[in-house]
């Protein structure tokens, strides 16, 4: 174990609601220590396109991407090279000079705001081994904590959301109280691969650049190089950089607009992208990000959503041993974003709110992204074991849009499906621009199965609402009740200054507070062996965070029962902030495929 030098403080406070005995002392202190020197990878600014103006905030610039290998280019025929040249001064000449300059760019596109600071881009790091540790790691922690992430390998070269960027997996191995080694990679997805054969990026990006008729142009402009053999949209468009989940000896790296990819992790620590992984040919619809592992029966759940063609919406899952089950076909009257659902021990949950897809909205010059103020949000609840979707019971949630949701479980003395989940105002704030301030309240949704009736309510009280997003609940546990959530504190939006432990029941918060300068992400949930566990949040976080001011990133290690910091991890590179991660056991990758 080695010591770190300059001192930083990370502060708890416990907040109890009016009237609720509080199970600690009001406010607690815990002073880590943080490393001084500054990691690779930390620099000034991002990269704009050249024909937009760059918005002022400070913003940081990614290493230079691999340079292509010569064996690694595309070859192209006289035809290929006269067309793509062709339309790449169509691009230039016509979409960019004439349909996007005049116009600038909105906040939520443009990427000197959506990829600034340490939202930045890095360059992959190679495995490094024995990283120095601050503090004690505990010894049941034994395996890889793996978190994806939006990482651009080429400059943007129009309009740029942050969940366009291609897909970051980094890994940290943890064993015997020592960390081991951290690496990460890119996801070689198929359009990564063959945008990097191109050296520029060709494909659409499906939030920052599909809008208006600049998008139509761009789509235009994409499938006309397609039809040249310049680029084969069929083996895959999707960028991977949303979720992970470990199943059945396979750690996939997922995003909705494409099957999974397989990502193996090595013994050296690693990461090696498989392929694409279509569950031995049996799935052939892309999946979104969040399917759920049930913990007793091993099933991995999952939706597929459609944006063009019916049906919109189908469910799906695969038994423990890989075998897929047939589709539940859901009808829907338009396609709407859809992504996450809840399970529990016998339901599935889907969200049916109100963004839509309206792609004729792009015709009128608009986004394709839309809150359809007309359409009243529902959820449905579906068996698990369903074969036909007249078995769902929709139930109304008015003006309830949930991006994420964390738990849900069956009440069936009151016939009734209870949803936690965060709620979301302007419903559309991520996608389009909004001068209302960002709302993501924590909130209890039940829903009776019998009457069809809705109630929900917030779990924090008022003087206590913070946005809290993404994080998880016990894993073990999920689709059965819980008693705590652990989630990020999104604040200042879209930065992560911490995470809060809520009791779910009582509205008891306690906040995990990263520091002045120090943002992070979502934190992930480690559970003890439920042979061995003394209680539901018998387990530690483990959270990646970055300090601003010193350019350091680090793993922080958390015990989730008192909320205490166990040990600080100094990483060797500048970690951005990304999405979402999981906890790969020892076990797990001794089994992987």
């Amino acid at each position: 174990m080695q010591t770190l030098t300059a001192p930083t403080s990370v502060s708890i406070h416990r907040h109890t609601p009016t009237g609720r005995s509080s199970r600690a002392p009001n406010s607690l202190r815990v002073t880590a220590r943080a490393v001084t020197s500054a990691p690779s990878g930390a620099a000034t600014r991002a990269p704009v396109p050249s024909h937009f103006s760059p918005a002022k905030p400070a913003i940081a610039t990614p290493k230079a991407p691999a340079p292509v290998r010569r064996e690694d280019k595309k070859k192209l025929n006289l035809f290929q090279r006269a067309a793509g040249m062709a339309l790449d001064a169509f691009e230039e000449g016509f979409v960019a000079n004439v349909l996007e300059r005049p116009h600038g760019l909105s906040k939520t596109v443009d990427p000197s705001i959506q990829i600034a600071g340490n939202f930045a881009p890095v360059g992959e790091t190679p495995p490094t081994h024995a990283l120095p540790v601050t503090g004690r790691i505990p010894p049941f922690i034994d395996g890889v904590y793996a978190r994806n992430g939006a990482n651009p390998h080429f400059d943007p070269v129009a309009g740029h959301h942050l969940f366009d960027g291609d897909g970051m997996v980094h890994a940290l191995r943890i064993r015997n109280g020592a960390a081991e080694s951290y690496a990460s990679r890119f996801t070689a997805t198929e359009r990564l691969t063959q945008e990097r054969a191109l050296g520029k990026p060709i494909f659409p990006k499906a939030i920052g650049e599909l809008h208006g008729h600049s998008g139509i142009a761009r789509l235009a402009l994409f499938y006309a190089r397609a039809a040249c053999g310049l680029v084969d949209p069929s083996r895959g468009t999707g960028v991977a950089n949303a979720g992970l989940v470990y199943f059945n000896g396979h750690l996939l790296a997922m995003s909705e607009d494409d099957i999974p990819y397989h990502v193996r992790v090595g013994a050296d620590g690693d990461l090696a992208t498989v392929g694409r992984y279509d569950f031995a040919g049996q799935l052939a619809c892309p999946m979104i990000a969040h399917p759920k592992l049930d913990p007793a029966t091993g099933d991995l759940h999952a939706l597929s959503y459609d944006v063009i063609k019916k049906p919109y919406l189908k469910y799906f899952y695969f038994a423990a041993d890989g075998t897929k089950s047939a589709d539940v076909e859901i009808p829907l009257d338009q396609p709407t974003m859809i992504h996450d659902f809840a399970i529990t021990e016998n339901y599935v949950v889907v969200p049916d709110h109100q963004v839509v897809f309206k792609l004729q909205e792009m015709l009128r010059g608009g986004s394709p992204v839309v809150l359809d103020k007309e359409k009243t949000s529902r959820f449905g609840v579906l068996p698990k074991r369903a074969t036909d979707a007249s078995e769902m019971v929709w139930v109304d949630v008015p003006d309830c849009f949930c991006f994420h949701l964390w738990n849900a479980w069956e009440e069936p003395e009151t016939d009734e499906v209870v949803v936690i989940g965060s709620c979301m105002t302007p419903a559309d704030s991520i996608f389009n621009d909004s001068d209302v301030p960002l709302q993501s309240v924590l909130t209890e949704i039940r829903l009776n199965t019998r009457t069809g009736a809705s109630t929900r309510r917030p779990i924090l009280a008022p003087a206590e609402q913070v946005n809290l997003e993404v994080g998880m609940v016990n894993s073990n546990l999920l689709g059965r009740k819980t008693r705590y959530a652990y989630l990020a504190v999104a604040e200042p939006w879209p930065k992560v200054s911490g995470f809060a432990k809520v009791d779910l029941a009582t509205g008891e918060l306690t906040k995990f507070d990263y520091g002045e300068g120090r943002f992070g992400g979502e934190p992930c949930f480690v559970p003890m062996d439920p042979a061995l566990s003394r209680g539901e949040d018998d387990g530690y976080i483990l959270t990646f965070v970055h300090d601003e001011v010193a350019g350091t990133s680090e793993l922080l290690v958390v015990n989730a029962a008192d909320m205490r910091l166990e040990a600080t991890i100094q990483l060797p590179s500048r970690v951005p902030y990304g999405f979402h991660g999981t906890f790969i056991t020892a076990s797990e990758l001794e089994s992987q495929a």
